[in-house]
């Protein structure tokens, strides 16, 4: 059994996937070929955005936000830590300080109230700016971003979208992808939108912004590749990929987002008498980039993984080292108790195998497995 089974997707796309890949190596247009401008077009229209830059990765995607914004030493930005590795590790890149908000134990999303009080906190301290807060769509479900656009509003800060995992989950009807003044999300393999290797885009409204990161992706390039304005970066997407990412939003919006909402509510419905399971606030609609539960403890977690993995059922576990206690960060001198929710979620939640092409056979015995652990 496949935790996130990228072999059954190839199968099912193989004849268009097989015959996108081929002709973009008969074009031998490898680098910057027109499948990138065709799949940034067909990207911001689904997100309902202006623009769409396609980059080299997720991380790269929201560098050059914080890029576009001249984020700087001296500046705090916000940030969720229960969280990928990423969100966080950009602030630090730009020189300026990551200030760690702990998140809605029922979510995972960032915690409006804790970021009001870590906001007040930096201004009472006065050592930093406050700048920019980032907000994570975990695990494919969006943030409260109308709460958050209300601290925004209120601090005068930018709001960035971190949606790595959060393409295709919605608000009201809203795609996730356009709640940031501007929004970054991954293609990584196993995203709800993945490519083959490494892949990103950003998406925004706002026309400056656009033109800053469109030239800081390629070197700083200005009218001219080879008069370069700025000092950039080399953070290109390649065309087969770009090819590859067409297939593949294609099946996105036909079937695959439903097809995973239907394993999703299976597996609620089977399994919400024994363990947490995620919750989708009214209104919302989630992606599914993982289904992850919670336990009542770290024993309970590990006797758990150990039945599910003798079922030959893998599982994952995101993530058991929060933000606040990553080793790189050790030079902030954080306070121990700085966010109690994430390092009990780091002890307690649990990822199942969750994509479109799990049959209900072994939705079934996943949900007999984990009832027999825990019962």
């Amino acid at each position: 059994m496949q935790f996130r089974d990228l072999i059954s997707q190839y199968n099912a796309l193989k004849g268009e996937m097989d015959q996108a890949i081929m002709e973009v190596v008969a074009s031998s247009a490898y680098v910057m070929g027109p499948k990138i401008k065709e799949m940034e077009a067909a990207f911001a229209d689904y997100a309902s955005m202006k623009h769409c830059i396609a980059c080299n990765s997720g991380t790269d995607a929201l560098l050059l936000a914080l890029m576009a914004w001249d984020v700087k030493p001296g500046d705090a930005v916000f940030v969720p830590s229960f969280t990928f590795f990423a969100s966080a590790e950009v602030i630090a890149m730009q020189g300026a300080t990551p200030v760690f908000v702990d998140v809605n134990p029922d979510t995972y999303n960032i915690c409006v109230a804790d970021l009001e009080r870590k906001i007040e906190q930096t201004l009472k301290a006065g050592k930093l700016t406050p700048r920019v807060i980032i907000a994570v769509d975990l695990f494919g479900l969006p943030a409260d971003f109308k709460a958050i656009r209300q601290v925004a509003e209120k601090h005068r800060l930018y709001v960035l979208e971190d949606g790595a995992q959060g393409f295709g989950g919605r608000i009201n009807g809203k795609e996730a992808c356009s709640f940031g003044d501007i929004t970054t999300t991954s293609f990584f393999p196993a995203k709800p939108v993945g490519c083959y290797g490494d892949g990103g885009a950003i998406f925004t409204n706002n026309d400056e912004w656009a033109a800053l990161m469109e030239s800081y992706h390629i070197h700083g390039k200005g009218s001219d590749r080879y008069d370069n304005v700025r000092i950039g970066m080399n953070s290109r997407l390649d065309t087969i990929q770009a090819a590859i990412l067409l297939v593949k939003l294609k099946a996105f919006k036909e079937y695959e987002l439903t097809d995973v909402n239907k394993v999703a509510a299976r597996y609620t419905e089977q399994l919400k008498d024994i363990v947490k399971t995620p919750i989708v606030p009214e209104g919302y609609y989630s992606s599914w980039a993982q289904y992850t539960i919670q336990v009542e403890s770290k024993d309970i977690r590990t006797k758990l993984q150990e039945t599910l993995k003798a079922h030959g059922i893998p599982t994952a576990i995101y993530y058991p080292i929060p933000m606040h206690r990553q080793t790189a960060f050790n030079y902030l001198n954080i306070n121990d108790n700085l966010c109690p929710v994430s390092d009990r979620l780091a002890d307690t939640v649990i990822s199942l195998p969750i994509h479109p092409y799990l049959s209900e056979k072994e939705q079934d015995m996943i949900c007999c497995a984990v009832r027999e652990a825990l019962k």
